[in-house]
């Protein structure tokens, strides 16, 4: 069902517990104080594990998401801006997480650049609602994606490196 390597994925991000969602109000802080517990240690073991991919940030409310994620290949750092919103039924319903600038350069894609999580990601969600949250959403969801999409733009020359300046940095 699971292979080894996402075993050993998930045990580092821990479940949560509270099932709520953004209109739940008191309830929806207690969940969202998971979340960010869950993922500042995933982070950190990401860290630790010399294998720091991505970082997020939130709205006041917890209910719009941002931040930067990355791949490297080539011993070249491809960076693209991350986003998503919480849906109003979460946890039931997964986030769908977009990478703007990519919108229309992969089929594998929907329109705003919310990258496909349908066949693998959707059900294994749903079979462990309300446990998984975001960093889960992150490690399952967007880190597989890039693992297997970025690689492809590059050979096929979609995306290219872009050389920080400094101003830019």
């Amino acid at each position: 069902m699971v292979d080894e390597s996402t075993r050993k994925t998930l045990s580092n991000i821990a479940l949560l517990k509270t099932k709520a969602g953004p209109r739940d109000k008191e309830l929806w802080v207690q969940r969202l104080k998971e979340e960010y517990q869950s993922l500042i240690k995933y982070v950190q073991n990401n860290k630790d594990a010399d294998n720091d991919w991505f970082r997020l940030e939130s709205n006041k409310e917890g209910t719009k998401w941002f931040g930067k994620c990355w791949f490297i290949q080539d011993l070249l750092k491809y960076e693209f801006d991350v986003e998503f919103d919480i849906p109003v039924t979460y946890p039931t319903t997964a986030p769908e997480i977009a990478l703007p600038e990519l919108d229309g350069k992969t089929a594998k894609m929907y329109r705003g650049g919310k990258i496909c999580l349908s066949d693998h990601f959707k059900p294994l969600w749903a079979r462990n609602v309300p446990k998984f949250g975001i960093g889960h959403a992150m490690a399952l969801g967007l880190g597989p994606w890039l693992a297997v999409e970025i690689p492809d733009l590059i050979s096929k020359g979609v995306i290219s490196y872009k050389e920080k300046t400094e101003s830019g940095k």
